[in-house]
């Protein structure tokens, strides 16, 4: 599990097994919390009895206080940041 803490705030996860998609999601998750400038931790949760813990059939996921927000889609900075 990696996670990137630029202050305390918000906790958003990107739930993913590690396949290029997963480590796309969350580079571009990081670049939408520096635009909008949010106090965030950012994890990237590859342990799969983690990940089976939100109920999602496809990953990436995007996670926003325990809430999955997004599901097996590729998302661009700016839907990340609507999402956030």
């Amino acid at each position: 599990m990696e996670t990137f803490r630029p202050v305390r705030g918000k906790e958003i996860k990107v739930l993913g097994t590690g396949c290029a998609s997963c480590r796309a999601l969350y580079a571009t998750t990081l670049q939408a919390v520096e635009q909008l400038g949010l106090e965030a931790t950012v994890v990237k949760e590859e342990d799969l009895m983690r990940i089976m813990e939100y109920d999602v059939m496809a990953l990436p996921a995007l996670v926003v206080e325990g809430r999955v927000v997004a599901a097996g889609k590729k998302l661009n900075v700016e839907e990340v940041k609507a999402l956030l």
